[in-house]
């Protein structure tokens, strides 16, 4: 039995018991049990005991507890206790309703009290909350809140069912489940989702150019990657079932088929993503969506006033900003202008028009890559800038002046460039360029290390148009904001620096472009310029930096990467066996968790330095960590002003902010005392070795 009901948290006993039976014929269901409460029935004054006892081990142990027992002869027995498991749902009810409600009403006490079923000296404690808000708080786990949004398979589906349904399994990039119509390209999902049906994009691995069809599929499941792969991360911002790293699948575009172990999964076929366990099962299993308590709201209210740590989300879309909102984002810390070069995102468009608008965004982008001079390349940004302008506008409006940090084009630009022969001939037919000279400047823009390459700011050192058609659009849709009556404030975000001169430069242009706009419309505005720490070289030259802009945010998927030289994309292949338990090379995996001795003291050297410069420098975290509660925990000790993650991660974080405020407070409290102490009676302090004894004048002085 359960103190309380482990599926909801409603403060009833819940459980069964079976007569002239023992505790293995109960589990093992032989016959059907009778609900607990119908022990009243059939013997009163044991129930009443065992009411009471119930009542007295919550109570000692201040939260739910599973109870063991059993009565022989009209005795009661207890056999064993311990904490109870329960559902996200329950958790959050129990750990609320323990701090603001008494474990039972004050009639209820007097009655038990009165029926000698409760000591008198427990009649008191009995009638008060059990838990602090503070340690109500501390009870709920980042999974019990990760879990509150996604939907489940059904749990009532048998286990031999989902045994013989198992195809694979994979690495659980982002939790729910997702069930539909197997789809090999973006292309396809993107029309099976116009049409109305669920898709399940299936990948070798995805890049930028997947980005329509991701937001079209119902799931995405990828060949390779791991949980900061380009899949895991595009489809984390939009809460979207994602699986990644199955290397047991075989994928073969041509045939439109998936196989697994000799299994043949083709286009059209149905499957189910179990994203919280990284399983894929052959067909469509049933589907629920769990319900969110009223009692987490009050909770996550506790959570803001407790923490310090501001939370904010990235998002790409107005649709994403509003979600952000929604889970109680305060700003957007990542907004990556990259995705919207490929789909449009925004929202009151029928299907055709999107697809319409997302492919003059993808031949704009397309036409500035491969113009062969300067005016060339600008014409082709005049006609993406309306749409980026647009998309700003649209994530100004759903933020309603909160701050919106906009990091500008970061991919190298061979990622923007067509693929497939069709893609190809569509860009030929609209620049008039030869299909051959587009393959050949794909070829020229090929990299051998793109990570390391012609990305970030030193592509708006190359080809500083780029740089000004993004400004341009930001600072206009600010204005248009204004104009309109309504708050904004922007943040530009540099990506990749490296250099205090390099960054110089571009922050200069910035501000000429940003002031031409402002001054042409006639509006005042405020906004920041800023840049992304991804390198440890721009780490560890913060000082330098902070000389020439008004905030940092640190990119740790990245920095993770170039420090610690593992490629977040290849090393699912082998950091399993670094962070077995047995060898103990990581605590944790440094894509999930923070490396706090290697990264960590990169972050923390960067940070006293930029503010030894800069005593104001506003300093956040923008990489994958700033949704990891351990990662929280690290930036709320560093001193940041703010995390951003995915949204439906920051629910997480502003938990995590709020226990790492709370678990900070008692040291910093003996901290106090103990220098209190020493400030109230300076004449017992011992003396240090090596040190003058005073004078008898001057302790007498002392004395006085």
């Amino acid at each position: 039995a359960f103190t309380r009901d482990p599926n909801t948290g409603e403060n009833v006993l819940y459980g069964n018991f079976l007569a002239n039976a023992q505790g293995e014929d109960v589990v093992a269901g032989i016959r059907d049990a009778e609900p607990i409460v119908a022990m009243r029935e059939h013997n009163p004054a044991v129930y009443a005991e065992f009411e009471q006892i119930a009542r007295q081990l919550e109570r000692f142990y201040r939260d739910m507890q599973d109870l063991e027992f059993t009565i022989e002869r009209g005795t009661l027995y207890m056999l064993q206790c311990r904490t109870g498991k329960r559902t996200p749902r329950a958790a959050f009810r129990i750990a609320v309703e323990q701090a603001t409600q008494p474990l039972a009403s004050r009639q209820e006490v007097k009655r038990l009290v009165k029926a000698g079923c409760l000591p008198k000296r427990w009649a008191s404690a009995a009638a008060k909350p059990v838990l602090s808000r503070q340690e109500a708080i501390a009870r709920i786990r980042a999974e019990d809140v990760e879990r509150l949004f996604y939907p489940v398979i059904d749990p009532t589906v048998p286990a031999e069912e989902l045994q013989r349904r198992r195809l694979t399994r994979g690495i659980d990039a982002v939790p729910g489940a997702a069930t539909g119509e197997v789809v090999f390209s973006a292309a396809a999902a993107e029309s099976l989702a116009a049409a109305g049906r669920r898709a399940i994009l299936v990948r070798k691995e995805t890049s930028p150019e997947d980005v329509g069809g991701m937001y079209a599929a119902a799931g995405i499941l990828t060949a390779t990657g791991g949980k900061t792969s380009h899949a895991a991360v595009v489809a984390r911002g939009w809460g979207k079932c994602c699986i990644v790293g199955c290397e047991t699948l075989e994928i073969d575009y041509a045939a439109n088929m998936m196989s697994v172990n000799g299994r043949h999964v083709r286009q059209g076929d149905r499957i189910t993503l179990d994203g919280s366990q990284g399983v894929v099962y052959e067909g469509e299993l049933p589907l629920v969506t769990p319900e969110l308590p009223a009692q987490y709201h009050t909770l996550m209210s506790w959570c803001d006033a407790a923490r310090r740590l501001k939370v904010r989300a990235n998002a790409d879309s107005p649709a994403d900003a509003k979600a952000a909102v929604r889970m109680g984002a305060e700003g957007i810390g990542l907004c990556r202008t990259e995705h919207m070069f490929f789909k449009e995102l925004g929202g009151g468009y029928s299907p055709e028009e999107v697809a319409r608008r997302s492919q003059e965004r993808q031949l704009a982008i397309q036409e500035m890559i491969v113009a062969e001079n300067e005016a060339d390349r600008r014409r082709a940004l005049d006609k993406l800038l309306p749409f980026q302008r647009d998309d700003f506008v649209g994530i100004f409006e759903a933020m309603d002046g909160r701050p919106v940090t906009v990091r500008l084009i970061d991919p190298p630009l061979h990622e923007f460039l067509p693929r497939t022969r069709e893609q190809v001939e569509r860009l030929s037919a609209a620049t008039g360029l030869s299909t051959q000279a587009i393959v050949q400047r794909s070829e020229q823009l090929h990299e051998a290390n793109p990570m390391l390459g012609h990305r970030g700011c030193r592509l708006c050192i190359t080809y500083p148009e780029i740089l000004d058609m993004q400004v341009r659009a930001i600072t206009e849709a600010a204005v248009r904001c204004r104009q309109a009556g309504r708050p904004v404030s922007p943040e530009i975000m540099i990506p990749l620096s490296i250099d205090r001169k390099e960054l110089a430069i571009l922050i200069q242009r910035v501000h000429q472009v940003a002031d031409a706009v402002l001054a042409e419309a006639g509006v005042k505005l405020d906004y920041l310029a800023g840049t992304m720490i991804e390198t440890p070289r721009a780490a560890l030259l913060a000082d330098e930096l902070a000389e020439v802009c008004d905030f940092f945010s640190f990119g740790t998927n990245d920095l993770t990467q170039m420090t610690m030289g593992l490629s977040r994309d290849d090393a699912g292949r082998f950091l399993p066996a670094y962070v077995d338990p047995q060898t103990g090379i990581f605590p944790a995996d440094p894509f999930q968790t923070l490396d706090f001795k290697g990264v960590g003291l990169l972050v923390e050297s960067a940070i006293a330095k930029g503010r030894a410069t800069r005593r104001k420098l506003k300093i956040g975290i923008c990489g994958e960590h700033g949704g990891e509660s351990a990662s929280v925990a690290f930036c709320h000790r560093a001193g940041m002003d703010y995390v951003s993650c995915s949204p439906y991660r920051v629910p997480i974080a502003r938990l995590a902010a709020a226990q790492a405020a709370l678990a900070e407070k008692p040291a910093a409290r003996s901290r106090r005392k103990r220098a209190g102490r020493v400030k109230k009676s300076p004449a017992r302090t011992k003396r240090r070795p090596g040190s003058r004894r005073r004078s008898g004048r001057t302790r007498a002085r002392a004395k006085k």
